[in-house]
């Protein structure tokens, strides 16, 4: 084996043979907070938003680069800034997607109140934007949330210098898998997030009614609520 292979089996064995160590989470922890040793910060429970330009391949191969670059960009910028004024930290942004995590007393309502907002930005502004600048452009904006709560263990990976966050829990997992769900819905959140929302998240209209439709437990194994409502911003 080469050195450069004596390093890697090094940093493995380390790995694998040192207990980790943790601390409770208070705040939403970024990339410099944490080292790349075996130290974590764990959440009791932490709610995860995960929102997801619909279709983006086939967006990317029928249009113009810059096109589908102005598509991106507002729809992340919009989706960034709604998650930052209900409370939420952005954990990372992957492509066309962009993972937040919500914590305290409404971090579901929060959440579940965030996407009916991003919801609302496509269709209100986003889509108008569209419109009044390609008057002829049939290009529809596609987009899936999906929102879960549960206990997170996070931890820092990757080398030196080109390192992230790694978000472990069933909420990130599943927050994803929500938002590769069909798009008969624009949001969907588990039964663990519904059952703990504020009124102001769970009903609207007047007279008022239930935003969230019970769909079952489906392929995902676990009970779920689309909505297809949006929420002014």
């Amino acid at each position: 084996m080469t050195v450069f292979g004596d390093q890697l089996t090094k940093f493995v064995g380390d790995t694998f043979g040192t207990s980790w160590t943790t601390s409770d989470g208070r705040v939403v922890p970024d990339v410099d907070s944490l080292p790349l040793k075996n130290q974590a910060v764990t959440f009791d429970t932490a709610t995860v938003l995960y929102a997801d330009l619909a279709e983006s391949t086939a967006l990317v191969r029928k249009y113009k680069p810059s096109f589908a670059a102005d598509i991106y960009k507002n729809y992340l910028y919009c989706a960034g800034r709604i998650i930052e004024r209900n409370e939420g930290g952005i954990t990372a942004y992957d492509g066309d997607r962009v993972m937040a995590v919500f914590l305290g007393g409404s971090k579901n309502s929060n959440a579940a109140k965030c996407a009916l907002q991003i919801n609302y930005a496509v269709r209100e502004i986003i889509q108008p934007a569209i419109k009044a600048t390609w008057p002829d452009e049939k290009y529809v904006v596609h987009q899936k949330i999906g929102v879960d709560t549960s206990p997170i263990f996070v931890a820092k990976t990757g080398v030196r210098g080109a390192s992230d966050l790694v978000w472990v829990g069933n909420a990130a997992n599943n927050a994803a898998k929500m938002a590769a769900l069909s798009s008969n819905y624009n949001s969907y959140i588990s039964a663990d997030v519904y059952t703990m929302l504020h009124e102001w998240a769970k009903l609207g209209g007047d007279p008022k009614r239930d935003m969230w439709t019970d769909l079952g437990n489906g392929d995902l194994g676990y009970k779920i609520y689309g909505s297809t409502w949006q929420s002014s911003v």
